[in-house]
């Protein structure tokens, strides 16, 4: 079952505060950016966010599943109406990205 477009455009929109966010159509599914960073899916409209250490520093508990049959698990965000923390989520996990990223480059 392919996610709805309104479902991707209320995530961003609840995620506007992290950054410029912007989805991509991926396979029938979603990819979420912020700025040039990918950090998320949207599948089956649930939210998944990838696992860095300090995302899992952060939430521990937070739930994990793979967003699809043989991916990696991710974060699952059940509750896309908390927009305050969901933004931290990202900010975290942005910035965990950003710098492993910069980290390969040199």
């Amino acid at each position: 079952m392919a996610s709805h477009p309104d479902f991707v455009n209320y995530v961003a929109e609840q995620l506007r505060e992290a950054g410029t966010i912007r989805s991509r159509k991926m396979f029938g599914e979603y990819g979420l950016y912020c700025g040039d960073v990918f950090f998320a899916v949207i599948c089956d409209d649930q939210l998944f966010v990838k696992i860095t250490p300090q995302g899992e520093a952060a939430y521990p508990d937070l739930p994990k599943a793979p967003p699809y049959k043989g991916a990696k698990d991710s974060f699952l965000v059940e509750d896309v109406e908390d927009r305050e923390w969901m933004t931290e989520l990202v900010r975290i996990t942005c910035g965990a990205l950003k710098s492993k990223s910069k980290k390969r480059q040199k």
